[in-house]
């Protein structure tokens, strides 16, 4: 009895979300309790709701409730764990809201083991042990515990249902052949399940051998990435070796022209230096004689001037005559400016002419970049976008891992931020796109803009130009219930096709390359644009109808 009274103690003093004794213990105004940390990861589950509830009895509380820790729980637990109790044994583990429970337990439920595809029930570990120690079940199916055993009655004559119907492809009772399903095509559910595992086993083995070719491909574009890496570092080592030794030839080519013109230089004024001293020794003289002629000019005495007058006029030196002296108009080296100017537009030419045939051509180290022609095609380059609260205008609201946008009438607390969107109704992704994506859009409501945009679209306030579509750095696809409108750089161009909810966006950034898809049953090209893309670009939407209006990123994948 006393074994029994601690069981019950531990019982009671076990968190149900996590079925181990409390931590930290807080109770609810209901008088349940929980572990802190639990109750609070199972009411941050509930916040987008606005309500929070109790797990056992589902009351809900409104606002949500600041817990406190409860002391006295606290101490019961502490000495309880001085009894050397720490947590329910294995074979006392009940179930918590997401398991299976155990179907034979009464009062509070264990968790289920395994569950009977005869009995169509679910067994925990004690109650299953009739179905392995009993020969009257060996027949029986195990299997891991579900909870749409009973999706396998027939809810018309609540028979197991064994059978299925090729006709109307659903799984019958036995009842159900001989009945409104007289006469299909009907099998047992093992054989169709026989059959229907070798297609899967076909659909697997393609799949497989689909991943192998890619994974072959994926290795050969790397090999080609490391050709490419390797021909070009290559390329720039040898380029800069030639242009070394041009420059170089070039260089020497300079010193030996400003070695040839200084040379010349120092020859021509040093027969300029020559002549200049002859000239001077030459007019030395004459002033002498000069001199001396004025001097005799003046004597007085007649015979004085008679006797000395012959030898005055005495020969002088020969004059230097005027055509050795030849006079230039300082265009000594014009030539050779000339000259090196020739070359220098020969080189020119040559280097504008060439050039093209130096410059490394673009390598395509791409697969064919044609456009898919199936959705099973997009989907193999369907991209995992999020939304970016951070560019969200005030009244979006964004919700299912940032993927859903909607407009709401009532203000959001977002934080100021340089990328937020002030005037219009628009968000763009997290993510920046390049190569080649693919991505859905579903709607709901009046209408919404799908768009693509640069990080840098204005965002200034109050301005026409920063609505997507209005610029030159988004493209945008307005859709509503009757009509779809493309606008680029504020021109707007009806286009047809099938109204649909949802819409596929392809984009091939390299190729410049964007496509808009009405997506149903099948996939119809509603406008395609050739431009090219400078930048990364961003996913975006833009609601522009009415409150609820709402518009979600699928998840392809």
């Amino acid at each position: 009895m006393a074994q029994k009274g601690v069981q019950l103690d531990q019982e009671i003093l076990s968190c149900s979300i996590c079925l181990d004794l409390l931590k930290d213990p807080v109770s609810t105004s209901c008088g349940h309790s929980y572990c802190m940390k639990c109750i609070k990861g199972f009411w941050d589950g509930q916040d987008e709701k606005q309500i929070h509830s109790c797990p056992q009895c589902r009351q809900s509380f409104t606002p949500r409730p600041v817990l406190l820790k409860n002391t006295m729980l606290a101490a019961l637990v502490e000495e309880l764990k001085k009894t050397g109790l720490q947590a329910a044994p294995a074979d006392l583990c009940y179930a918590g809201a997401e398991d299976v429970a155990c179907d034979v337990c009464t009062g509070r439920k264990l968790r289920a083991r395994k569950s009977c595809l005869m009995c169509l029930i679910s067994y925990c570990e004690k109650h299953l042990q009739l179905h392995y120690e009993s020969p009257a079940f060996e027949k029986h199916k195990l299997v891991e515990p579900s909870k749409k055993l009973q999706e396998n009655i027939c809810s018309r004559h609540d028979e197991v249902m064994k059978m299925f119907c090729r006709t109307d492809q659903q799984c019958i009772c036995y009842l159900c052949s001989v009945d409104e399903h007289k006469g299909h095509d009907t099998v047992s559910a093992a054989a169709e399940r026989t059959e229907r595992q070798r297609e899967l086993e076909g659909s697997r083995q393609n799949i497989q051998q689909r991943i192998q070719d890619r994974e072959k491909e994926v290795k050969l574009l790397q090999q080609e990435v490391e050709a490419v890496n390797g021909s070009a570092d290559k390329a720039v080592e040898d380029s800069e070796k030639m242009f070394t030794e041009l420059i170089r030839l070039m260089e020497k080519r300079s010193s030996d022209v400003k070695q040839q013109l200084r040379s010349q230089q120092k020859r021509e004024v040093s027969g300029v230096r020559e002549l200049q001293e002859k000239l001077e020794q030459e007019i030395s003289e004459l002033k002498r004689r000069d001199a001396e002629l004025k001097l005799l000019s003046h004597t007085k005495d007649h015979n004085q001037f008679l006797h000395s007058y012959p030898s005055s006029l005495s020969a002088l030196s020969e004059a230097t005559h005027s055509s050795s002296i030849n006079i230039r108009p300082l265009r000594y080296f014009e030539d050779v400016t000339a000259a090196l100017s020739a070359v220098r537009d020969k080189l020119q030419d040559v280097l504008r002419e060439e050039w093209t045939n130096v410059s490394p051509t673009e390598v395509d180290v791409l697969l064919s970049a044609a456009e898919p022609t199936t959705r099973a095609g997009f989907l193999t380059y369907s991209q995992e976008i999020t939304l970016d609260p951070n560019t969200a205008h005030a009244y979006l609201l964004l919700s299912e891992g940032s993927r859903k946008v909607t407009f709401m009438e009532q203000k959001q607390s977002y934080s100021s931020h340089p990328d937020r969107f002030t005037t219009w109704r628009q968000v763009l992704s997290r993510e920046g796109l390049t190569g080649r994506c693919y991505w859905e859009v579903e709607w709901r409501g009046r209408g919404v803009c799908v768009a693509i945009a640069y990080k840098n679209i204005s965002r200034a306030a109050g301005r026409i130009e920063c609505l997507f579509g209005n610029n030159e750095e988004s493209w945008s696809l307005g859709c509503d219930q009757n009509s779809y409108t493309f606008r680029y750089n504020s021109i707007r161009t009806p286009v047809s096709g099938p109204r649909s909810s949802r819409v596929g966006v392809y984009l091939d950034h390299r190729a410049g390359i964007l496509s808009f898809y009405s997506v149903s049953e099948t996939m119809t090209l509603l406008h395609r644009v050739q431009t090219t893309f400078t930048q990364p670009l961003h996913a975006g939407v833009w609601l522009h109808h009415d409150f609820g209006d709402s518009a979600e990123l699928c998840k392809l994948k």
